[in-house]
């Protein structure tokens, strides 16, 4: 796996400039879309590129049974459906109990639409709760 890591200075309106040769690297464009979660606990942000129509990304924020095949299941349903992946960010609240996922997924080429896909995810027994967002841009 290849990485790059840089770092970088937040100008007084919050931003930040990507190196050039990670932006090259990840063929981050002007104008691209950027997913972004901020993860409060551990103080840490994952940003990353959308190379699909806006209209076309959900995120689906669940709650899920901390055990083994969980994130499995919710997976599998995901890509019976075709909702690709952009990003996730998964973590343990309660070892053994609940986990925490907040899902980004491209829609554009699924078949189904995104309700669906939180109705079949409901469904499963390692999901406590489901939470469904159409993806904004907001600047």
């Amino acid at each position: 796996m290849a990485r790059l890591s840089d770092v970088v200075k937040v100008d007084s309106k919050g931003r930040i400039t990507i190196p050039q040769a990670v932006r090259e690297a990840l063929g981050v464009e002007p104008g691209m879309l950027m997913a972004l979660i901020a993860d409060f606990d551990k103080r840490e942000i994952i940003v990353s590129p959308i190379v699909t129509k806006p209209e076309a990304v959900y995120e689906f924020d669940l709650n899920l049974v901390d055990k083994p095949g969980s994130l499995a299941a919710v997976t599998g349903v995901l890509a019976k459906h075709k909702a690709d992946i952009i990003t996730s960010k998964c973590t343990s609240i309660a070892r053994g109990e609940e986990a925490s996922c907040t899902i980004i997924v491209d829609m554009s080429l699924s078949d189904v639409d995104a309700d669906t896909i939180k109705r079949e995810l409901e469904e499963l027994e390692v999901v406590i709760q489901v939470r469904l967002r159409k993806f904004e841009t907001r600047y």
